[in-house]
């Protein structure tokens, strides 16, 4: 616990020795150092995955304070989440990681909220859901896509969620260790669902906000990735 400029009492967050935030990166220069600050400011262990950014991205992201892994070439976020997981693994102190976006679309009272679920039920994994609450509005393509892609995930794996292409996610150790991913680019989304139902690995899904930002909407990230979801779904 800490004490605020006001005298109050603030409740530390969960985990905060114990979690490793993993973060895929590629060419996201403008934007990383603040997220990477402003997460650090709560939860210390951040390693950033660099996928072959060539706008100085890594740079960037260490000098705010981030442990920093290099793909030397683009491989994708599947590829880098496994980067990831496999650096935090490498910690015997880390109970949890937490996968977590680039580019300020997650928010981190969601993330230390997941964190505080597992920990309170022990479970698995806590994985973050847009359609438990109204704070997120995506738009109505891809809101279309995302129902779809929950109900082909559900029929399919045998794991019920209501939002199954979340980015942020919070994994125990243990599934850490076990869940396979192969799958090195989108497609590493349901992969993981599909592992979740394979190894009977307990779950849960938790609240979150999805900021859908000018940035990412600049990017086309939103679009893009209702068109990733839909290929991940018919061609995987």
């Amino acid at each position: 616990m800490s004490e605020s400029p006001d005298g109050t009492v603030e409740q530390a967050d969960p985990g905060v020795t114990s979690t490793w935030f993993v973060i895929p990166l590629f060419n996201e220069a403008q934007v990383i150092g603040d997220v990477v600050t402003e997460l650090r400011r709560r939860y210390p262990l951040v390693v950033c995955v660099d996928d072959g950014s060539r706008d100085g991205s890594a740079e960037i992201a260490a000098e705010a304070g981030a442990a920093v892994v290099r793909h030397p070439f683009n491989m994708g976020q599947g590829a880098a989440l496994k980067t990831g997981i496999d650096y935090a693994l490498r910690d015997p102190a880390m109970r949890q990681v937490v996968t977590f976006d680039a580019d300020g679309q997650h928010q981190v009272d969601d993330a230390s909220a997941m964190i505080g679920l597992r920990e309170r039920e022990d479970v698995d994994l806590v994985l973050g859901s847009r359609f438990l609450d109204q704070r997120t509005r995506p738009g109505l393509l891809k809101r279309l896509v995302l129902r779809a892609a929950v109900r082909y995930t559900n029929l399919t794996t045998g794991v019920k969620l209501t939002d199954a292409h979340n980015g942020l996610r919070v994994i125990g150790r243990g599934a850490c260790r076990r869940i396979t991913i192969e799958q090195n680019r989108m497609a590493h989304a349901s992969e993981i669902v599909e592992e979740i139902g394979r190894l009977r690995l307990t779950v849960r899904e938790h609240p979150v906000h999805i900021l859908y930002t000018d940035y990412s909407k600049q990017k086309g990230q939103s679009m893009l990735n209702s068109v990733n979801i839909v290929i991940d779904m018919l061609f995987r």
